[in-house]
């Protein structure tokens, strides 16, 4: 893991291999921001004019290598784009800052330690910048021959070592938002790692162990109910859902508690560990993903982790929905009847609508504790995609001031989103002849079908929120900013968020 430090030390003199620079783009050229006077002032002022000449711009996410100026213990110059330039003193967006911090821990794979003078103007500044090096240093390499010594792309380990050069390390303020760095950013590549995993070793069992280990590290309560406990408790969409695969289903319960807490604030993530379709098999090239069917329940336990290690003042509770969805002779049919946890009864018309059967179950669940609010998180539908793409996530609730506080929280961290409603015509789509709602409704706006669908299933008077990743929780193309190619951790820092403004009663 990448280690984050703040350091007043004089730039000319630190042992790094690279010293990170921030360049924006004005309307003359390239502008050498705040933090770089330093190495501005070892090129007599002229490290613009020498990046122009090297051909950069300051657009975001352009990097540019110089080697560094005589004297420098450092080797090497990096010049990361900001995009447009700030005004006088107004200062860089804290999501600028994270995205420049994010490209230069990419492009310094391989080196161990890289000093970033990007423009610090307050504590906040310091925290994106660092979270932003530490989840651009994410790499994934578990299951390579060269796994053991931490080597991913092109057999270069990632980053070891950031130094934050700017900040304050004996301020109170600065040194809470590093920590908070630091935590948030660990545990949101925790949530990528389980992504990544391969479904053969991450199945629910797996999945509930990995939450166990956590529990007793953390101080964290846990519950595990197994097949045996499901049944007796009359989990009907979560034991539907599972039926068909040899690995058992689990509801993982955890639960972090403060005793200074005012709020309860309740999580709860779809966790679909292989997502094949079951009978209703999906067709051929959208199956190749479908490990990353689990991001919501990664999300949540990354987020309960990440409070007890910041030690808010709410209670959180984790719900992760665990089962893996497969074709066989036991598994559920199109036509079969559900009879859930909340008592109604589903009738299941296509299979592969199964993320809802488990949501529906661990939404009842968390309303028999009567939480202040309530969030489920999940890959839920292609539809979602279809209307929002790949890096927004969509926001859907039973209160319209919650929805706005959610959406909010997400645009306050960096994270995409976008308020959708729950038209109240689409749920007599759902109206089945045999059972109290079918699974599936109206093909168009299938997303708010399913929003429409989970909200049957919380417990009234309880504030609700679904938020819809199918887009931003997998990254199948490039890399870019902080973000890896593969699990992104989508909506860990939103529900991280939340949790802090729960904790601070600024949360409706």
């Amino acid at each position: 893991m990448t280690a984050l430090t703040l350091s007043t030390a004089a730039v000319p003199g630190l042992r790094a291999d690279a010293i990170v620079v921030g360049v924006a783009k004005g309307t003359n050229g390239p502008v050498v921001a705040p933090g770089a006077e330093a190495v501005d002032a070892a090129y007599d002022g002229g490290l613009a004019d020498v990046l122009e000449t090297l051909g950069a711009t300051g657009a975001e996410g352009e990097v540019t290598k110089l080697p560094a100026p005589a004297g420098f213990k450092a080797p090497l110059i990096l010049a990361v784009g900001l995009g447009a330039e700030s005004e006088k003193d107004a200062g860089y967006g804290s999501e600028a800052l994270r995205r420049a911090a994010g490209v230069a821990a990419r492009a310094l794979f391989g080196a161990k330690k890289a000093a970033f003078a990007l423009p610090l103007t307050e504590a906040a500044d310091a925290g994106a910048v660092g979270e932003g090096a530490l989840l651009g240093a994410y790499s994934f390499d578990a299951y390579k021959e060269n796994g053991k010594d931490a080597k991913g792309r092109g057999g270069k380990a990632p980053l070891a070592d950031v130094v934050l050069l700017g900040g304050k390390p004996r301020d109170r303020a600065y040194k809470a938002a590093v920590e908070r760095a630091v935590a948030v950013g660990e545990e949101l590549n925790r949530a990528r790692d389980l992504i990544n995993m391969p479904p053969n070793d991450l199945n629910p069992a797996a999945f509930a162990a990995i939450a166990q280990d956590a529990a007793k590290l953390h101080g964290l309560k846990i519950q595990v109910l197994d097949e045996k406990a499901l049944t007796k408790g009359g989990y009907g969409g979560i034991l539907g859902v599972g039926s068909g695969s040899a690995s058992a289903p689990r509801l993982v319960k955890l639960s972090y508690t403060s005793s200074k807490a005012k709020k309860h604030l309740a999580l709860v993530g779809k966790g679909i560990t292989y997502d094949s379709g079951g009978i209703s098999l999906k067709p051929a090239g959208h199956n190749e993903t479908m490990k990353c069917d689990m991001s919501g329940a990664a999300a949540v336990f990354a987020t309960v982790v990440a409070a007890a290690r910041l030690g808010l003042e709410v209670n959180v509770t984790g719900w992760l929905a665990l089962a893996e969805n497969m074709p066989s002779g036991s598994a559920v049919r199109p036509g079969d009847v559900l009879r859930m946890f909340s008592g109604k009864t589903v009738e299941v018309l296509n299979t592969d609508a199964e993320g809802r059967l488990v949501l529906a179950d661990a939404l009842w669940a968390a309303s028999q504790e009567k939480p202040d609010a309530i969030v489920d998180v999940a890959t839920l539908t292609g539809a979602m995609m279809l209307a929002l793409g790949n890096r927004t996530f969509g926001i859907m609730a039973n209160d319209d001031a919650f929805r706005g506080a959610v959406h909010e929280a997400a645009t306050e961290v960096g994270e995409d989103s976008w308020p959708m409603p729950l038209p109240e015509h689409l749920r007599k789509g759902m109206d089945s002849p045999v059972a109290d709602i079918a699974n599936m409704g109206e093909r168009m706006g299938g997303g708010l079908v399913a929003g429409l669908f989970l909200r049957e299933f919380v417990g009234e008077g309880i504030t609700w929120a679904h938020l819809d990743i199918a887009g931003p929780a997998f990254n199948e193309g490039g890399p870019f900013g902080y973000t890896p190619k593969g699990g992104t951790g989508s909506a860990v820092r939103t529900l991280v968020r939340l949790a802090e403004l729960a904790a601070s009663g600024e949360l409706s």
